[in-house]
């Protein structure tokens, strides 16, 4: 069954983020929901010629999520909740990143 729903629809997506959905060629929530959020932020970052705020990336996080899941839990369809997941996986990362770093200093007898 063809999803029904417009771009417009869906929650923390407003006249702005439309005009970049145009811009990418994203003209349906079917669309949106085979795209990636990440290729979508850094083909939007290319197109504009400028590094685009990570709250964008947040956005797209929220919105495929949504053209994904028609039943998302309401929480779920909030561009902050997208971004606290990215901000979490990140201190993750550079949380290991540092210990890695360490574990390699400590091997090389630094």
């Amino acid at each position: 069954m063809r999803d029904q729903r417009l771009l417009s629809d869906l929650v923390s997506i407003g006249p702005a983020m439309l005009r970049d959905f145009d811009l990418l060629g994203v003209h349906s929530v079917s669309a949106l929901a085979r795209r990636s959020p990440r290729a979508l932020y850094e083909e939007l970052c290319r197109a504009t010629g400028q590094a685009q705020d990570l709250c964008v990336l947040d956005t797209f996080s929220a919105s495929v999520a949504q053209a994904r899941n028609p039943r998302l839990p309401a929480a779920q369809r909030q561009w902050w909740y997208w971004s606290r997941r990215r901000k979490a996986a990140e201190s993750r990362s550079r949380r290991s990143g540092s210990n890695a770093r360490g574990i390699r200093r400590m091997r090389a007898g630094a």
